[in-house]
């Protein structure tokens, strides 16, 4: 007869085996009672998510991002869209947005092609300590670009472009007087200035008080015959030569 506890089938627990048995009970016993406890277990779930601020900061660049791309566009629909009562109301602010950085127009689709060439230098002036004028040379600003052009495949578009539309520009909201009798008018003055001022300033150096431009127009040439290149000719006859006031050129280029 076996005086020990038995397992079904007859087998023996020795006092090690029910000790080993009993762990579990405990152990589980345990956890029982540290959840009796009230301390609730740590939690690991917060650990990789960003803080409350940044989030914040996150959506709001988001939401100004959008705000300012809906206000461009609908500043730039108002500016290529036929006349109507809120662009006239705003025209000043739509103005004020789109020129000259966002300036459209449709000559991608309907190409006017150049009839001429300008030329178009500065000269710049100085005035001495003793009162007396120090006048510079004609610089060729339409040179430099020309030559930034020339074997280049990739031009860019300020070499390409930025002088040439400005005087377009110019001739535009100006005509033939020099005087601005708009706010256009006078911003796109300083534009004009400040884009030759500053090219001066760079690719000559010096120091100068004001600056006067001048444009050359000269007729474009014939093409040659198929097949045949151009011949050597003389340059061709300028059209108009026509001299800009002197404006003062600060900040640009002044010690």
């Amino acid at each position: 007869m076996n005086s020990g506890t038995g397992r079904p089938g007859g087998a023996v627990l020795s006092g090690v085996e029910q000790t080993e048995v009993k762990e579990p009970n405990s152990s589980g016993a345990g956890s029982a009672e540290s959840g009796r406890s009230g301390d609730p277990p740590a939690s690991h779930g917060d650990a990789g998510r960003p803080p409350r601020s940044l989030k914040a900061a996150t959506g709001a660049a988001v939401v100004l991002c959008l705000a300012a791309a809906i206000v461009h566009v609908l500043l730039v629909f108002l500016h290529v869209a036929p006349a109507n009562a809120i662009s006239q109301r705003y025209s000043n602010q739509i103005n004020a947005w789109v020129y000259p950085v966002f300036e459209q127009n449709w000559r991608l689709f309907a190409p006017d092609p150049e009839s001429v060439n300008r030329q178009i230098s500065a000269r710049t002036m100085r005035i001495a300590p003793d009162g007396t004028s120090q006048v510079s040379g004609w610089f060729d600003l339409s040179g430099v670009d020309n030559s930034a052009i020339e074997h280049n495949p990739f031009p860019s578009h300020t070499t390409q472009n930025m002088l040439r539309r400005a005087w377009s520009s110019y001739l535009e909201t100006l005509g033939g007087d020099d005087q601005p009798h708009s706010e256009r008018a006078v911003m796109i003055q300083q534009y004009l200035r400040n884009i030759a001022t500053k090219r001066v300033a760079d690719l000559r150096g010096g120091s100068f008080d004001s600056i006067q431009l001048r444009v050359v127009t000269l007729p474009v040439g014939a093409p040659g015959p198929a097949g045949r290149s151009r011949p050597a000719t003389a340059a061709p006859t300028p059209v108009d030569t026509r001299y800009l006031p002197w404006w003062k050129a600060a900040p640009y280029g002044t010690d």
